[in-house]
């Protein structure tokens, strides 16, 4: 499970002096079961404000969002986030942070822990059920956020620029890690970035995004095999389409 449909999504800001800005105009778009698709465009195209419209906590001016063919209304348990802060709670240990949210729908103290202990050992946790967010590095902190957004059991993971706060080296760990919890869990995931060298290689199907107000300019697929190799090739010739698309599109919003 964890089908999308994205039909024709308009949002409307208004700002402090009255001006209203046009942030996301016309978007469009399916998404299959087990997929995962990244959002690429420059800042400000409203990649973060549709993820948001697709996780409830925001509402779009039109149009509609189906996840497994019902209308997402707000926020819900089949729709996970994870954002780029780790929003752990600081007072709780790393099993009580992941069984927070089966806590929270009323699920026994014995099921959750189980539940929690499942994601911690997907996660590669083990050590660590006990610690605090403060005692953990921030790769680590974004396991854990990742694990109690599956610890809900969602149909849907959607993630805001999840790695952008880590260094090179534990970006990409994280990236293969990422790719193993997915595999793992089976879920759709949609994955915000800035990097289109992290969107090729974690996606099925790259969208790239225009300046505001926010349109798809193209939605690119990504065939080449896993695991991929960021130095082969075909990676590079990709990248570099995806980057040519991102710089005409700006361009062409500046003309």
């Amino acid at each position: 499970m964890g089908s999308v449909e994205i039909s024709d999504i308009t949002k409307m800001f208004t700002r402090d002096d009255g001006v209203e800005i046009l942030a996301i105009d016309g978007v469009s778009l399916s998404i299959s079961d087990d997929e995962f698709v990244s959002f690429v465009g420059p800042s400000g195209c409203g990649k973060t404000t549709l993820l948001r419209i697709i996780a409830g906590l925001d509402h779009a001016g039109s149009g509609s969002v189906l996840v497994d063919g019902n209308p997402i209304l707000g926020p819900g348990p089949k729709v996970g986030m994870v954002f780029q802060e780790y929003s752990l709670f600081p007072w709780r240990t790393v099993l009580d942070n992941i069984a927070f949210g089966p806590e929270m729908r009323g699920i026994s103290r014995q099921e959750r822990r189980k539940a929690a202990h499942k994601y911690i050992e997907m996660v590669g946790l083990e050590q660590f059920e006990k610690s605090y967010p403060y005692e953990l590095s921030g790769g680590m902190r974004q396991r854990v956020a990742i694990a109690r957004a599956l610890a809900n059991d969602p149909d849907l993971l959607l993630m805001d620029e999840p790695f952008g706060a880590l260094d090179a080296q534990t970006r990409n760990k994280m990236q293969v890690e990422l790719l193993s919890i997915w595999n793992l869990s089976k879920k759709t995931i949609l994955f915000v970035t800035h990097s289109v060298d992290e969107a090729v290689f974690l996606s099925d199907r790259i969208v790239v995004m225009s300046p505001r107000p926010g349109r798809i300019r193209s939605v690119v697929p990504v065939d080449i095999p896993r695991p991929r190799n960021r130095t082969a090739p075909e990676f590079a010739t990709l990248r570099r389409d995806v980057l040519s698309l991102i710089e005409e599109s700006s361009k062409q919003a500046n003309d």
